[in-house]
């Protein structure tokens, strides 16, 4: 029986109202960008809801396009945060690799003074052969790793140089600010003076060199720090 006091609405007239949750959907989904994404996932839910409901009204709902503009809107937000967020992490991830690989060239080159330092002591306190540096300390070392820089071509067998001013020098006659161990792409074996330290600082984006002293400490070291280094004995 035909409800004379409410009938449908005809075709082509107007909805009686606008559906709230799809004006809400749409709101979300724009809120999206300032909440990295969590009320477009709101927004989404409600658009859909919103969609459902609509077409469910018989005409006494509107918002129709609301509530697609909702679903779009949030839909696109929440494909985007992923890649938003890869995109800030990106740097920080580098830079926290970058940092790992300083701290890990910093405890290898600690392990080799601490080699050289034993070595002293089992050879009247005389610091190895500078020619043969390696090899002298090589039993004292725990593994091949700690010769490689990490951040230094993998194919090197060792990413350091041993200063060549403290060829078997007697340790209490050096000045325990000497540099003893640096970076050099020179191979096993390697020793000099400055000239042999690479020319291009290996960590911190180009910025930092890591250095060991004569008295077994070992510090990152600033371009503009390399020319205060102690070089002779």
């Amino acid at each position: 029986m035909a409800d004379y006091q409410n009938p449908p609405p005809l075709p082509g007239s107007a909805p009686s109202k606008t559906s709230a949750m799809a004006v809400t959907s749409l709101v979300l989904g724009v809120l999206g960008i300032f909440t990295c994404g969590i009320t477009a996932l709101f927004g989404l839910i409600f658009g859909i809801i919103a969609l459902v409901k609509i077409n469910g009204s018989k005409g006494t709902l509107g918002g129709n396009g609301l509530a697609l503009s909702g679903i779009i809107v949030s839909g696109i937000f929440l494909l985007l945060v992923p890649v938003v967020s890869a995109a800030m992490l990106l740097p920080v991830l580098a830079a926290a690799r970058e940092r790992a690989q300083t701290i890990n060239c910093v405890s290898n080159e600690k392990m080799l003074a601490l080699a050289v330092r034993i070595y002293s002591g089992e050879h009247t306190d005389h610091f190895p052969p500078a020619a043969t540096w390696c090899d002298a300390i090589e039993t004292n070392v725990g593994s091949a790793r700690v010769f490689k820089c990490p951040s230094a071509n993998p194919a090197e067998r060792c990413g350091y140089a041993f200063n060549s001013a403290l060829d078997g020098m007697d340790s209490s006659n050096v000045d325990p600010r000497t540099v003893m161990i640096f970076e050099s792409d020179a191979g096993w074996n390697a020793s000099g003076g400055a000239e042999l330290m690479v020319t291009a600082a290996r960590h911190q984006r180009g910025r930092i060199y890591v250095v060991a002293f004569a008295d077994g400490s070992v510090q990152e070291v600033r371009q503009s720090q390399l020319g205060t280094l102690r070089w002779k004995p």
